[in-house]
């Protein structure tokens, strides 16, 4: 198992760092869409349809989704402003799990979901490219991601004694959590003083990360819900030892959209 995350993180890295950062315009939307498109092929499956034809059409349904927003730039706020609120009803959800488990239960409504879950991660990394620094912000809201699980791995290690969301994931703790936040502030806290930011600009950083950091969480949990409701381990095995697409980017999915609303809200860009 250990070989194959090695060599797949060696196949995959290397990809994925040319199609996040020298990629752009039509070709870095592409690129995104095909990631986000496999990742509806998978929830798919977490919806219900076991059957691949039904898979592919529902893949092929968000594909022209994502190429309609392509062409529709001005629907940005839009799908951003649904997947705001989605994130906060699934944070509900998740706290709520299983007790309100059938208020999602239909195949419709997870489709639904799906469609909140992906379209807007596809739209936030999108919007973020064109925005000044755009790379720079990419690596930097994965890097909050990446440093707050890793946090997290090890707190909760060390310290995880009360768990998070026992029945949705048994083995994440309040512990891990708070060390994994811990981290992230700690990486923004660096990035200010190499920056030279303010005081004021020191706050609303430590607060943008926060904000993306606790509902990159949520979008961890939901997965592991909707996976636990489906009696599946993985969303797939596209990526051998790693499980599928939807494993490896779950948390991105909320974090995505969250960062761009909050850079937005800065003023980094103009929706």
């Amino acid at each position: 198992m250990l070989k194959q995350r090695i060599i797949t993180a060696l196949i995959l890295l290397p990809v994925a760092l040319c199609g996040f950062f020298l990629l752009t315009g039509a070709g870095f939307s592409l690129f995104i869409g095909l990631v986000v498109t496999l990742g509806a092929w998978e929830w798919a499956r977490l919806a219900g349809f076991e059957a691949q034809p039904l898979r592919i059409v529902y893949a092929a349904i968000v594909a022209g989704l994502l190429f309609l927003l392509y062409l529709l730039p001005e629907m940005a706020p839009w799908v951003l402003g649904a997947s705001i609120l989605w994130w906060l009803l699934a944070t509900w959800l998740v706290a709520t799990y299983p007790r309100t488990g059938d208020l999602w239960s239909s195949v419709a409504c997870k489709l639904l979901i799906g469609l909140l879950v992906l379209l807007p991660a596809w739209q936030g990394l999108v919007l973020i490219k064109q925005w000044p620094l755009g790379n720079w912000l990419i690596m930097a809201v994965m890097v909050l991601v990446w440093g707050a699980d890793v946090g997290a791995y090890f707190s909760g290690k060390a310290f995880g004694k009360r768990r998070l969301a026992p029945e949705v994931s048994p083995g994440k703790s309040r512990e891990g959590l708070y060390g994994g936040l811990l981290a992230s502030l700690l990486i923004t806290a660096v990035v200010a003083v190499q920056r030279e930011w303010s005081a004021a600009e020191l706050i609303q950083g430590l607060f943008g990360a926060t904000l993306v950091v606790l509902v990159s969480v949520v979008g961890d949990l939901t997965e592991s819900m909707f996976k636990r409701r489906a009696g599946i381990k993985d969303s797939s095995q596209l990526l051998p030892g790693h499980g599928g697409v939807l494993d490896r980017i779950d948390s991105l999915t909320a974090a995505i959209p969250v960062f761009a609303v909050v850079l937005w809200a800065a003023n980094w860009g103009v929706l």
